[in-house]
């Protein structure tokens, strides 16, 4: 082969190359599975990625990162308090949490994050009771979670008039997923001279019905060790409904404290919840509801006392 045809043959070679990885950079391509934001696989898989572009602008891989921890010294701990609160999703500020998904997003709701996480063995589940990361859940036994519980409803059969217990499968909906809990420890660090809040776990709580289908609780599914979870929270962006451009990412929202709470409970000599002291009555919720605003109160007013005195 003379020069003339090797330098044909090379150029030939860079030339495909170049359309490739421009035709790639451009998203042409489709994987097997459709990739969301920052090259992460959707998490709703009924999603499916447009075939052409689809938008007025070339569009760039979203890619996020975890917004770095400044290391604390237990001997710069000049006070902590553990914190647990709850995240209402009906709440107005926290309508991102009920965004169905699109391709930033993942194509799926946050709590459905979390479960394609926990399936794709990303991070670790742990009990609904135990919020110390004691006791580890098997991906089958999330996963029993997720494809609906077994139930019974007893009716009156419409020819014999007998009673007749009927047994069926009620199906998982993330929509019954109303409330994130969180637990979280807030520090006072000399060395930065300010107070520091660190989120320690995650919990989704999903809605219980009774056997007629009206709502009766509450109940954890399981907890999340927050650390372990904020690289994958920074692969997908939170839905801004002013402004589509600009949107954070799940970790920058939550570090940045972007979402309404309010406390359920502050570390205490009897370990008891406010609900557990003062009744879930109405009365009780009002106090409840009282003593959360006292608390958060305190905490935020700690730091200006930690310099006055």
């Amino acid at each position: 082969m003379n020069i003339f045809n090797s330098s044909k043959l090379a150029f030939a070679v860079i030339l495909s190359v170049g359309i490739t990885s421009a035709f790639a950079q451009k998203g042409t391509t489709v994987s097997d599975e459709p990739v969301g934001a920052g090259g992460e696989q959707f998490v709703n898989q009924d999603w499916k990625p447009s075939l052409v572009q689809d938008g007025s602008y070339d569009k760039m891989k979203h890619v996020g990162a975890p917004i770095p921890w400044q290391y604390v010294r237990e001997a710069d701990v000049l006070w902590k308090k553990r914190v647990w609160r709850e995240i209402d999703m009906f709440e107005k500020q926290n309508i991102g949490f009920r965004y169905q998904g699109d391709e930033n997003t993942g194509g799926g709701m946050f709590v459905e994050i979390l479960f394609d996480a926990i399936k794709r063995g990303k991070v670790s589940a742990y009990s609904n009771f135990d919020d110390r990361f004691t006791t580890k859940l098997t991906k089958e036994q999330v996963l029993e979670q997720l494809s609906g519980r077994v139930d019974s409803m007893t009716q009156d059969d419409p020819i014999t008039g007998q009673p007749v217990t009927k047994v069926f499968r009620r199906d998982f909906r993330p929509e019954d997923v109303i409330s994130i809990a969180l637990k979280e420890d807030w520090i006072f660090d000399r060395n930065q001279g300010k107070m520091v809040v660190r989120i320690v776990g995650i919990a989704p709580k999903i809605i219980t019905r009774t056997e007629t289908g009206d709502i009766k609780g509450l109940q954890t599914m399981f907890w999340l060790n927050y650390s372990e979870l904020r690289p994958i929270l920074a692969s997908y962006e939170v839905f801004n409904p002013q402004n589509d451009i600009a949107r954070y990412t799940w970790d920058e929202f939550f570090e940045s404290r972007q979402f309404a709470s309010k406390i359920t409970k502050v570390s205490n000599s009897l370990d008891q919840r406010y609900e557990q002291i003062y009744g879930s009555d109405g009365r009780g919720k009002m106090e409840a509801l009282y003593e959360s605003q006292q608390d958060a109160n305190e905490i935020f007013n700690k730091e200006h006392d930690m310099w006055v005195y």
